[in-house]
């Protein structure tokens, strides 16, 4: 797994781990930030937060299209800068006004142009490691391993973010509780109906400090808003350190990539071979790039679900506490532990020395006794909170990454006369069954609709029969099996077979393609009250069958033109 790899590949996925760390953390609670601060519903949210991603993965075409003009490098330091400043204005407390959201969508702005002028070109660096023929036949796996380095970051983050608000609102003498942003603004408006004012005075009511409960039903609204929202911007304050930790970590280890900061130009200038492609090579390449891109626009659709719909329907729909065997999900001490023993688990039997093996057979058990040890002091139920659930996705991605590598490569060593280069799926075939992959995520989601009043009936405030918490979680599990046939293969296809002058474009375009359907994900957001719970769901589940099958029906054409 880790054998044989270059060693640039570490420094630049740690840097990206910092940077993704603080970036997931904003994204864990936006959405919620947006509806209680400003009371927005969920069209005018979704919205905001769909636009804010489109843009965020929009912006690498910029960063890619600059970046094969002045080196990619110089590009990644100045994203990083220009990120933090994005990330500093948004932890700025605001009054919920004109200028309050002026300076949000401000900030906004700041993080989505130095995302675009970081990421892809990151991604690009570590792709270049990969072009020297000593690595070449790693650079799957790499990708494998550079994008479960993303996922640490990811996994922490949604927990870091509750930690933080339940500091602050501890600290106002305030909990957490799920339905008060929406019926307090309700109540602030004038438009809130005699039993939810009913069910916001209880709510009050279980406030831990005297000094709260005692407040009127309008003065204790605006105070709920006004720390819950301080709250958040605190979460959003963890950016700024994540990306220090990323600077620093970029810069320490520089001299372990720094040959691979070279672009066309670049090389040319310095007498550096590149390959060359025919205009019809290129043109082919390109096009079979762009049929790839227009797929995985309806996957990124159905995907970011996690920070809107999916994370609605953990506040509204789902059961705030867990009981029995999943509490362990929702405490990353344990999911932290569970990761770490697949590494070890899958060394004690790749090591070749016995003592090696033994070695990581015992830290194994160590990793499991700790994991069940947390487990036995959990509550019993537990309360739980609706952006843990985003944690579940990095979770797997980090632990299923070894698995997943470890199939396709005992499948890549099955060689024949008819598979001269082994039974390993091409890339492109991969993100085909990632489409179908995804659509029984959304079946699952089907299921735990049945039977549930529609959002709209719901009116601000929560199931009063909740569904279990394992629908979503099994519906995380699926799409991250889905994400790991298509999101990693897919970067590592777009460095393999982009044009050497035109490689930061391509993949600033595979991100492009990401923009679109993260802004298409706004859709079941615009329907989210106009149409019955599993409409909403039924619409991504036929939308990734349709771009399953428009891949398969491309793929003898795409690998034709991709052809080495």
């Amino acid at each position: 797994m880790f054998k044989g790899q270059h060693k640039g590949l570490y420094a630049l996925a740690l840097a990206n781990t910092g940077e993704r760390f603080g970036y997931y953390t904003m994204l864990a609670i936006f959405m919620l930030f947006l509806q209680a601060k400003f009371g927005w519903g969920g069209a005018t949210a979704s919205q905001v937060y769909s636009i804010f991603l489109a843009a965020v993965y929009f912006m690498p075409v910029v960063g890619g299209w600059l970046a094969d003009k002045i080196g990619y490098g110089k590009c990644v330091v100045t994203g990083i800068i220009i990120m933090f400043a994005g990330y500093l204005c948004l932890s700025i407390p605001t009054a919920a006004n004109g200028l309050g959201v002026a300076l949000m969508l401000g900030a906004l702005t700041l993080i989505a142009i130095g995302t675009g002028l970081f990421k892809g070109n990151l991604q690009v660096l570590v792709g270049n490691l990969y072009d020297d023929p000593k690595y070449s036949a790693k650079r799957d796996s790499a990708f494998s391993l550079f994008y479960m380095a993303i996922n640490v970051g990811a996994m922490f983050a949604p927990a870091a973010a509750t930690a933080i608000t339940n500091r602050f609102l501890g600290k106002a003498g305030l909990i957490y509780k799920a339905d008060i942003p929406a019926l307090a603004h309700q109540f602030l408006g004038g438009t809130i109906t005699p039993e939810n004012t009913e069910k916001l005075t209880s709510l009050a009511a279980q406030m831990p400090e005297a000094s709260v409960t005692s407040m009127d039903l309008g003065a204790f609204s605006q105070y709920y808003i006004d720390h819950l929202s301080s709250a958040y911007n605190m979460g959003f304050a963890v950016a700024c350190l994540s990306l220090i930790v990323s600077i620093a970590i970029y810069f320490g280890c520089r001299n372990w990539f720094k040959h691979a900061d070279v672009n066309a130009k670049q090389a040319a200038a310095s007498a550096t071979p590149v390959k060359e492609l025919t205009k019809e090579q290129e043109k082919s390449r390109v096009v079979a790039l762009i049929l790839v891109f227009a797929v995985v626009i309806f996957f990124w659709m159905a995907f970011h679900q996690n920070g809107q719909s999916l994370t609605w329907f953990a506040r509204d729909y789902t059961q705030s506490f867990a009981e029995g065997w999943t509490r362990i999900g929702f405490n990353i001490w344990a999911l932290a532990l569970i990761a770490a023993s697949v590494y070890t688990l899958f060394a004690t039997f790749q090591s070749e020395k016995t003592t090696s093996k033994v070695i990581c057979g015992l830290i194994t058990a160590g990793l499991w006794v700790g994991a069940y040890g947390i487990y036995k002091g959990l509550d019993n139920p537990l309360e739980i909170f609706p952006q843990l659930f985003q944690q579940f996705n990095p979770f797997f991605v980090v632990a299923l990454t070894p698995v997943s590598m470890a199939i396709f490569s005992a499948l890549a060593n099955k060689k024949d006369a008819k598979h001269p280069d082994g039974r390993e799926p091409s890339a492109p075939m991969k993100i085909g069954l990632g489409m179908f992959v995804a659509a029984l995520g959304y079946l699952i989601m089907i299921v735990a609709s049945r039977g549930q009043a529609s959002p709209a009936a719901l009116a601000g405030t929560v199931s009063p029969d909740p569904v279990v918490p394992t629908y979503l979680m099994g519906t995380y599990l699926v799409l991250t099996f889905a994400e790991l046939l298509l999101s990693p293969m897919g970067i590592s296809f777009v460095t393999k077979v982009a044009p050497p002058r035109l490689k930061g474009l391509m993949m600033g375009l595979w991100f492009a393609s990401t923009a679109v359907g993260n802004y298409l994900s706004s859709i079941p957001g615009l329907l989210w009250e106009r149409v019955p719970l599993w409409a909403n769901w039924a619409i991504l589940m036929a939308l990734c069958v349709i771009a399953g099958i428009i891949m398969f029906s491309m793929l003898k054409k795409i690998n034709a033109a991709t052809a080495e």
